[in-house]
């Protein structure tokens, strides 16, 4: 069991079954008396993950109540709130819930006094995208050149999230709603945003008007030029789609490339 050395070094509880993703296995438990999530990533860009959620003290995100560096193991208070952004949106709140995670966005992006911790370069991540341009060509090359433009010409630079969506930003109850699961960038505060639009599932993302709507609603909660967030949020659906054909999973790239080309057809109006 990977979490005995954690339970017995921390003095932790357990309070449920082991949740276990692609990324990382998690166990509910109890701190002190007070509810809590042990995570044990077993990838790198996850354990960078803990640091920042460090760095941002419990501000716009879960506090973290343990880290070991060397692991990467994290201790995070649960956030046991009632309320769910994924369900918002499917009770006809798409444009509440879009508010929501501008308003954690503006949290996690404030500047903080202490030293920043390793984060990765956003144009690291893009390479994906730049590769899946020169193979399959179409709206890769597309998305591929928006994003080699934003890069160069970059805005308001800073600690991103990088992972952002209606699954990562959960109710804190009387401390509001708070961001999980960072993948710890550092770039142009706009690309936080984009992957609000391929979100909360690639069935809303792909109504027919719903990109336009939510651009806008993002773009004046956020105080984003909208045709700069259109950028971003092509280049986004672009590297998202590029990700999923290096899984071999084609059938994933399709919707999400759907959302790329709404975006580039809302910027050629």
């Amino acid at each position: 069991m990977p979490f005995a050395p954690f339970l017995e070094g921390w003095s932790l509880v357990p309070d449920g079954e082991p949740i276990h993703t692609h990324s990382s296995d998690l166990l509910p438990v109890y701190w002190r008396g007070e509810a809590a999530m042990l995570k044990l990533p077993r990838e790198a860009e996850e354990r960078r993950g803990g640091p920042l959620m460090r760095w941002w003290q419990g501000e716009g995100a879960a506090r973290v109540l343990a880290h070991e560096e060397q692991t990467g193991a994290l201790l995070l208070e649960r956030l046991t709130g009632l309320r769910s952004l994924v369900r918002m949106v499917r009770e006809g709140q798409d444009d509440e819930a879009s508010r929501v995670l501008c308003e954690v966005a503006a949290r996690l992006h404030l500047p903080r006094a202490q030293p920043l911790p390793e984060l990765a370069p956003l144009e690291r991540w893009f390479r994906s995208l730049e590769a899946a341009s020169r193979q399959h060509g179409g709206i890769f090359v597309e998305a591929a050149d928006t994003a080699r433009h934003l890069l160069d010409t970059p805005r308001e630079v800073g600690v991103l999230h990088g992972d952002l969506h209606h699954e990562n930003v959960l109710d804190g109850g009387e401390r509001g709603w708070l961001a999980i699961d960072p993948h710890s960038l550092l770039g142009e505060r706009g690309f936080d945003y984009a992957n609000i639009f391929c979100n909360p599932d690639l069935k809303t993302a792909t109504q027919p008007g719903r990109l336009a709507r939510q651009s806008h609603v993002v773009a004046e909660a956020a105080g984003l030029e909208p045709g700069r967030l259109l950028r971003w949020i092509l280049a986004y659906a672009g590297l998202s789609a590029s990700w999923w054909l290096e899984d071999g999973r084609y059938d994933e790239a399709e919707p999400v490339l759907e959302v790329a080309r709404i975006a580039a057809a809302e910027l050629a109006r």
